[in-house]
């Protein structure tokens, strides 16, 4: 049996191997959000809202004091943000954390191979009407729209685009 990645459709290095999948789970876990540090949190807040139809979850959050300062290591810090619930997922679903830092680092330059986080990927029944969105709501084009096909046959029609403040989106759209 050759294992495949889903969305990719290469081989898993360890196909063929004996291994089972999935893979038994050291700790009892499950997804719950993405953190994106915002220099405007309501702004990109909105922009998640309006082009992707994110959903606020109550309340906004708003924190500051010693255990923040030991959490983070950050020295003096405070938070203010918003959970948004991401589409398709229901009131259980993982959310997007937008938070702004009263004390923000040095941003680094928009770049889809920057080591680190590299994008949050939405899926889309249309892809070039999406990326049209986000231009239009002030994000930025990274790349064409393009469709690549996978060893399946299955092809996949996408292209990265950045927020209004410059975070890496996947638009993508599988058939």
């Amino acid at each position: 049996m050759r294992l495949y990645h889903w969305a990719s459709g290469i081989a898993h290095p360890l196909a063929g191997m004996g291994v089972t999948y999935p893979l038994p789970m050291t700790l009892d876990a499950r997804y719950g959000h993405t953190n994106i540090i915002a220099r405007d949190w309501r702004a990109l807040s909105d922009f998640y809202q309006r082009v992707f139809g994110c959903v606020p979850v109550p309340p906004e959050r708003d924190y500051s004091g010693p255990d923040l300062e030991a959490g983070t290591g950050v020295r003096g810090a405070a938070v203010q943000g918003v959970h948004l619930r991401l589409p398709g997922y229901g009131e259980a679903g993982p959310t997007l954390e937008i938070y702004s830092y009263t004390i923000l680092a040095e941003a680094q330059p928009t770049a889809v191979n920057r080591p680190g986080f590299g994008h949050i990927a939405f899926a889309v029944p249309d892809v070039p009407r999406a990326r049209a969105e986000v231009l239009a709501r002030g994000g930025h084009a990274l790349g064409q729209v393009v469709t690549l096909e996978t060893a399946t046959g299955a092809k996949v029609t996408w292209c990265y685009v950045a927020d209004p403040e410059g975070n890496v989106v996947e638009l993508q759209s599988w058939s």
